[in-house]
């Protein structure tokens, strides 16, 4: 096969594997969908004893059978673009070898092929399968709202980090291994529970002073909660919303791509 004609094929692939803008990849991406939900439901499957007992030859079969068409899958898709390792080591690139693996490995590491589960995460793609551009843009803004918070939000986790062993480290005293406060690890989880309004109950403080502590943690907790919030929405606020295309990189294979993008803003290749 000549040069040109092997580019055109693997144009074509291209095409097919990772974009949904034709009827031939639409499809594709439809069906793949549908092998996804099925594989995982057959791995569920296989965990209940009595169908695993009754069915052992049968669920074997469908699991290689669907193991076989993600690994076609996944070749193609490290064929067809022009940087294979940038598709190898993005999210899905991952996910998708991660997808497979677990029933290869079976061979060697009895009952790793319950990992497959990773497979419903491959569902993410129906994004861009279902062709919904305006919750890719969506999913694009807030992408960059979380990006933009990043510093803010960690500077809020230490701070978190800091009240609950400081309040952790108050209950151990107050309260004591009488009371169930064993340590102060223990007495942290009491107070990262406590906080966060979760309220477990294994553990509780018993005495006056220790209540008291507990009562202003609680009020304290739902002001803290709604602290991350506030800093990604006024993030998203200053966000301008912009329409994203379903277009795939054929070199990287990155999607999120504005409508009149020509080059793609990972790598520069054209698209």
């Amino acid at each position: 096969m000549d040069k040109p004609q092997h580019s055109a094929w693997r144009r074509r692939v291209h095409e097919i594997v990772y974009e949904s803008d034709t009827r031939a990849g639409r499809l594709f991406d439809i069906i793949l969908v549908g092998a996804i939900l099925l594989s995982v439901l057959i791995i569920m499957l296989e965990s209940v004893k009595s169908i695993e007992v009754n069915w052992h030859m049968e669920l074997k079969i469908v699991e290689w059978f669907f193991t076989i068409i993600f690994t076609t899958e996944y070749a193609l898709r490290l064929i067809s673009v022009t940087k294979p390792i940038r598709y190898a080591t993005s999210f899905f690139g991952v996910v998708d070898l991660i997808a497979i693996l677990p029933t290869w490995l079976s061979i060697f590491l009895p009952g790793a092929q319950f990992l497959l589960s990773i497979r419903v995460l491959r569902l993410l793609r129906i994004f861009r399968i279902l062709k919904l551009a305006h919750y890719l843009s969506q999913a694009e803004i807030l992408k960059q709202a979380l990006a933009a918070s990043q510093r803010k939000i960690t500077v809020f986790l230490v701070t978190v980090t800091t009240i609950v062993i400081i309040v952790g480290s108050l209950i151990y005293v107050i309260e004591g291994e009488a009371h169930g406060f064993t340590s102060i690890p223990q007495s942290i989880y009491w107070a990262i529970v406590t906080l966060t309004t979760v309220g477990y109950g294994d553990i509780s403080p018993k005495t006056p002073l220790g209540q008291t502590l507990a009562s202003l943690v609680m009020i304290m907790g739902y002001g803290i909660i709604a602290v991350p919030t506030g800093i990604v929405t006024a993030e998203l606020t200053q966000i301008r919303h912009k329409e994203v295309s379903g277009q795939s990189c054929p070199a990287c294979s990155l999607q999120g791509h504005d409508v009149d993008a020509v080059h793609c803003k990972h790598c520069g290749a054209k698209l």
